[in-house]
């Protein structure tokens, strides 16, 4: 019988929080999608997993069989992974690096071009990703490397270098009353209806909608999409406003678009970021050296 690690993920998820609404939460999927794939893991399996309750999820004996297997089967699955792309990479001397939004800003192009001077040969592979995922494929393997924003999903589980931080500001219709304004308190904002990430991405949309500086009032969402060019789009056609870092007042300018300064939100990091499987592989550390040589 073949079963989806995906669903390892997901039954390892719930024996590890012993909750479906904190391990939804964790794994950035709706708590009904996540019931739904533990059911059909059951299924396949011919045997329950968890005793349900209003106290939580509690493993049965053949569930604790399973999960006392589980970590070692996901951590050698994931090894294995990442080796063969890797190997993959290396054999057409290519370094994958994923990348968010604006990457390291200007600094980006300078990395690069160090990184060319100091591997000849090499090419840096960059690898934009939709907001859906905002560890542009480091958690799946699919890079080597990640220029990210902070927070993002599973950092505890890699290494980060930050590079620059940047104020966060308030993109605005042009038509916006506020879009005159020299500075906006955060404030100002509660009540305004904002474009968000979609909801899987967690608390890494948390953060670009600044619910920790919100005071407990409650946000309200006017649109939701993971991409950038949908994003700027329903900002201009005023179905919300949303924050970006200042640099994309430099990257994202769009005719119907203002950006103003915000008070009363903290700031944006960018960062590379790197597997710790990676700690010894050369051509990935050359990398990382190079962007914090070049870093603002």
């Amino acid at each position: 019988m073949d079963v989806d690690t995906r669903l390892l993920r997901y039954f390892a998820a719930v024996a590890a929080e012993g909750n479906l609404t904190r391990a939804a939460a964790r794994l950035y999927v709706s708590q009904p999608a996540l019931t739904k794939q533990i059911k059909q893991l059951e299924s396949q399996l011919g045997a329950r997993l968890f005793t349900r309750s209003w106290a939580g999820m509690t493993l049965t004996p053949a569930g604790q069989a399973l999960a006392g297997r589980t970590p070692a089967v996901l951590a050698e699955w994931d090894r294995a992974l990442r080796e063969t792309k890797a190997a993959a990479s290396r054999a057409t001397q290519v370094l994958r690096v994923g990348f968010m939004s604006s990457a390291a800003n200007e600094a980006t192009q300078e990395i690069i071009a160090a990184f060319g001077r100091c591997r000849p040969g090499w090419r840096v592979d960059l690898q934009q990703a939709a907001w859906s995922d905002p560890t542009a494929g480091l958690a799946s393997g699919d890079v080597d490397a990640a220029l990210l924003r902070l927070p993002f999903p599973g950092q505890d589980e890699v290494r980060i270098e930050v590079l620059l931080t940047e104020p966060r500001w308030v993109v605005l219709p042009v038509t916006h009353p506020l879009a005159g304004r020299d500075q906006i308190c955060f404030s100002e904002l509660w009540d305004e209806p904002f474009v968000a990430a979609p909801q899987e991405t967690g608390w890494w949309r948390d953060y670009w909608l600044a619910t920790a500086e919100r005071q407990g009032h409650p946000v309200r969402i006017g649109y939701v999409t993971g991409q950038p060019d949908a994003w700027l789009a329903a900002i201009a056609n005023g179905y919300g406003i949303a924050l970006a870092p200042e640099s994309a007042t430099r990257y994202y300018a769009r005719p119907g678009l203002t950006y103003r300064p915000v008070t009363g939100v903290s700031p944006s990091q960018a960062c590379v970021a790197w597997p710790a499987a990676n700690d010894t592989d050369p051509v990935v550390q050359d990398f990382v050296r190079c962007c914090l040589d070049n870093k603002r």
